[in-house]
């Protein structure tokens, strides 16, 4: 199975399970020198962990980090970094009535075809449970990138929507209520709406927006290597994700020129920025800001109309611990990604000579 790594020298490999032994990473290329507050990266694991709420899937993990190499005194030491989460609350059992089925919109069938075997027991590689690595790098690079921010929250739930520019959200508000939007109210009816989902038997889909601030000139290349197409890869490689737009996005087809145009100031800021922080592929200062979509859980607790390995038509019951809404807890993995590749970005600007 190729594709299990991500970044060219801030670069992350991932390994494991949704139900094997653990779940971890090798991260290679972070330098040498940078202090690491171990606290951190569980704050943000602890953030996209199952059962924190009674919105999410209720596995019971703690998702207690242990690093084995490349950290010494709380330092980088320039050696790969090892790391390992392990699996402590499995249910196997959930998963036997569809070990010779294929679930609807899930990986199973495609799995079965490319590789002549899957691992039926939650998924195997093709679980979110792998994304558990992505934020422990993305945790890092935060770290390390430690003048730039990386701020994400749920933007919508199904229907409900907040249409309110970023720049009057106050952020303080994000980790205050299970559903990550900053906006009290709508996140008391995203809440509600999810929970009324979920006792329907069914699942929703949501958007995450994410803000970079505090972002250099400078980062990206201008042809294969654009900062947006390489953002959108490091999004579109998230489960469940089906969408990804940045700055004025689809709604800017609709704008003529003179109205889509971003105006300089003297400085070289520029009076709006549609442009979402990136021109030409290259960062220009501004904030980077974007949208992720993210379908409904393909996993529903109804029954539903599927095929088996003989192709016949069965009927295959919804079981397991799943989450209703994914966007919740795909904040921090929105964020992490967005931070890995922007270090990457930082990295590969050393290499060059201005």
């Amino acid at each position: 199975m190729a594709g299990n790594s991500f970044g060219s020298i801030f670069k992350l490999t991932t390994f494991g399970e949704s139900h094997g032994p653990a779940i971890g990473g090798i991260l290679d290329g972070c330098p040498s020198g940078v202090k690491i507050e171990i606290d951190k990266i569980q704050r943000d694991l602890d953030r996209r962990k199952p059962g924190q709420s009674s919105i999410v899937t209720q596995r019971k993990e703690a998702d207690e980090i242990n690093f084995l190499s490349g950290i010494f005194e709380g330092t980088t030491t320039g050696a790969p970094i090892a790391f390992v989460i392990y699996n402590t609350n499995q249910k196997s059992n959930d998963y036997n009535h569809i070990k010779d089925s294929y679930r609807p919109s899930h990986a199973d069938l495609v799995y079965d075809k490319k590789y002549g075997h899957r691992d039926y027991r939650g998924g195997g590689r093709s679980s979110a449970r792998e994304t558990i690595s992505r934020v422990v790098a993305g945790a890092i690079a935060k770290q390390f990138l430690s003048s730039i921010k990386f701020t994400a929250y749920v933007k919508s739930v199904g229907d409900i929507e907040l249409n309110k520019p970023y720049q009057e959200l106050d952020f303080s508000n994000i980790e205050s209520n299970p559903v990550r939007c900053p906006d009290k109210d709508l996140a008391a009816k995203m809440e509600s709406y999810i929970k009324q989902i979920r006792k329907e038997g069914n699942t929703i889909g949501g958007v995450i927006r994410c803000v970079i601030q505090n972002i250099p000139i400078g980062l990206g290349e201008p042809v294969f290597d654009k900062l947006h197409a390489q953002l959108s890869k490091s999004m579109l490689s998230i489960n469940a994700v089906k969408g990804f737009e940045y700055g004025s996005g689809f709604s800017g087809t609709r704008l003529k020129g003179s109205q889509h145009n971003d105006l300089y100031n003297n400085d070289g800021t520029t009076k709006s920025n549609l442009s979402g922080g990136i021109q030409g592929g290259i960062s220009n200062g501004m904030d980077i800001y974007f949208d992720v979509a993210f379908k409904p859980v393909a996993t529903i607790m109804q029954d539903q109309e599927t095929i088996n390995k003989k192709g016949a038509i069965v009927i295959i019951e919804g079981k397991g611990r799943h989450d209703p809404c994914v966007v919740p807890r795909a904040v921090p993995i929105v964020e992490a990604m967005a931070a890995i590749t922007i270090a990457d970005f930082v990295l590969l600007n050393r290499t060059i000579k201005f």
